[in-house]
């Protein structure tokens, strides 16, 4: 027996071609997801790596912090023993300064003058003494300017004082030590002292 199609054919195309469609949409829907969660997850694995190295980077920076601050902690050690060091090197070098000091004072000073105070404030000697008269006082000046120890002379006050039945001049004097002259005679007097 011969079969007869009483659907029309346009018809049937028609919902063929509407289910291919909605397949064809709902593929890509689900491509569309796929993709989407694709990206997400990879964004995410991004982020998380960025963040792993970021969580690095701030404990290699906290640690290099530790570092520079045990860096400058050594630093401020080794400056203090330097100006130790430094401190015991002028003590050293300085320790015959005061004898160097007294021996060319003795020396500068002129016959008439008596000397009855020597105060030393770091560069700078302070004389306090009686001269048999102001000439005397100058000549003791003189003398100490002319000294490669003593610099600037300067008189800070004389007067009138009787010391017993003699009448004398009561002297104030300040005097800069010159360091360098000082230092030169003490390196002077080292190669004597070793000769021996």
């Amino acid at each position: 027996m011969i079969r007869i199609n009483l659907l029309p054919h346009r018809q049937e195309k028609r919902a063929a071609r509407q289910r291919r469609f909605v397949a064809m949409l709902a593929f890509s829907f689900v491509v569309a997801c796929a993709i989407v969660v694709a990206g997400y997850l990879v964004l995410a694995a991004k982020i998380e790596t960025q963040s792993e190295r970021n969580e690095f980077l701030a404990s290699e920076n906290a640690k290099l912090d530790r570092e520079i601050a045990e860096i400058e902690k050594l630093k401020a050690e080794k400056q203090a023993l330097l100006d130790r060091k430094q401190i015991v090197e002028r003590l050293q070098s300085n320790r015959t300064e005061v004898v160097h000091m007294l021996d060319q004072l003795t020396r500068q000073v002129p016959e008439g003058v008596y000397l009855k105070d020597v105060k030393q404030t770091d560069d700078l000697l302070v004389l306090n003494g009686y001269a048999q008269s102001n000439a005397r006082v100058s000549t003791l000046m003189r003398n100490l300017n002319d000294s490669q120890t003593f610099e600037q002379p300067l008189l800070i006050e004389t007067k009138a004082a009787s010391v017993g039945n003699q009448r004398l001049s009561d002297f104030t004097l300040n005097i800069k030590l010159t360091r360098a002259s000082l230092e030169a005679s003490a390196v002077a007097s080292q190669p004597t002292a070793q000769g021996k």
